[in-house]
């Protein structure tokens, strides 16, 4: 068994980390890439979202370099997501290609005993004991946490650096350091140490950025390729940016939803405009929205992908919510034929439409 798995962020970094420990063979897809997303879109049914041809790429790439064996985790809810695994599965069967899918569904969506089945499935390959998998399992924990934070620090500090660019700087050595290496304890030292070396970056406090919140379809606000590295940009401006959905998020989100105990305080911002779920994040959507105009945020863009149900819902509430809290919102809808000097203009309009709000206020004493 070889097993692969598709792109998402930082995800592949904890789940290096955690194969390399428990000694399972596994192949990591290159970094998401325009030929990953050709190949997919071929393969792909017109109307599928971007994620799911990006995800087909990542899969055939991986193909080509032994992997027998795709991981992907589940949902059972009314985003499209949930038939991913089943129309994948027959798309590769069709093409040749008779891969093992391992799918790890919510416990409550599958019954305990099925997901057991499941990761024991994970697991069969390794062997080292239980306490080991266990360990190898927190050390990847770890790893998604640590990452997450050097990336929302880095996003966040762009904006007040006083070297410019050495954010950025940084944040990609970081990634690059420890993707390079096997050893488990030593990826996470390198994590350790960077964790410390972004919280020293020098500042200055007497700066006043623009501060964005990146909102949306998780896949899409996660990943780089997908968003066309808006956080990136984000950084080159000057511009703080910050993102709640995160993959070491959405694992308490899932791991807190058994008890009912999920995102409380996204919850509790959306019911106002959203007190119900409706598929995909849309919900988590509207409650980042109002949860940026209340931590005091220029403005906030939603990134989706093209066709996707969740997101064109909040897209629609939206409007509403920057009229009301007279706070600009920007969507940026993405699929694989989105232009990126089309999408670098809007988000170079939209920073100069803050920087002129910002203006105003000062002008009129506000």
């Amino acid at each position: 068994m070889k097993i692969t798995f598709p792109h998402m962020g930082n995800v592949y970094i904890a789940a290096k980390i955690f194969f390399d420990d428990i000694g399972v063979e596994y192949v990591v897809p290159p970094i998401n890439n325009k030929t990953a997303l050709e190949i997919g879109t071929a393969c792909s049914p017109e109307e599928m979202c971007l994620p799911f041809k990006i995800m087909m790429g990542n899969y055939l790439q991986s193909i080509d370099n032994g992997a027998d064996t795709i991981l992907i985790v589940g949902s059972c809810g009314p985003c499209r997501f949930g038939e991913y695994c089943e129309l994948q599965m027959n798309t590769l069967k069709k093409m040749g290609h008779d891969l093992q899918f391992i799918v790890l569904d919510y416990p409550k969506a599958i019954g305990k005993e099925e997901f057991m089945r499941r990761v024991n499935l994970l697991l069969s390959e390794s062997k080292k004991s239980n306490r080991d998998k266990i360990k190898a399992g927190l050390k990847g924990l770890r790893a998604i946490n640590l990452i997450d934070k050097i990336e929302e620090r880095a996003h966040y500090l762009a904006g007040y650096e006083v070297n410019k660019g050495e954010c950025k700087k940084i944040l990609n050595n970081c990634k690059k350091e420890v993707f390079q290496t096997s050893d488990s304890t030593k990826a996470l030292e390198i994590l350790e140490q960077y964790s410390r070396k972004i919280n020293k970056v020098k500042i200055d406090r007497n700066k006043n950025p623009i501060k964005v919140s990146i909102i949306g379809e998780i896949y899409t606000v996660i990943d780089e390729f997908p968003n066309l590295n808006i956080e990136e940009k984000l950084m080159d401006y000057g511009v703080c940016s910050k993102r709640k959905l995160t993959p070491s998020w959405w694992l308490k989100d899932a791991l807190m939803k058994t008890i009912k105990a999920n995102s409380i305080d996204l919850r509790l911002a959306s019911r106002e405009y959203l007190p119900y779920y409706v598929g995909g994040h849309a919900r988590e959507c509207i409650g980042e929205a109002v949860m940026a105009y209340k931590d005091n945020c220029d403005g906030a863009i939603q990134i989706f992908p093209m066709g996707c149900m969740p997101e064109i819902i909040t897209k629609a509430i939206l409007p509403t919510i920057s009229k009301d809290k007279d706070f600009p919102i920007m969507s940026l809808v993405v699929d694989e034929m989105t232009g990126e000097g089309g999408y670098v203009t809007r988000i170079e309009a939209f920073l100069d439409l803050l920087e002129r709000r910002r203006k105003k206020d000062v002008s009129y004493g506000c």
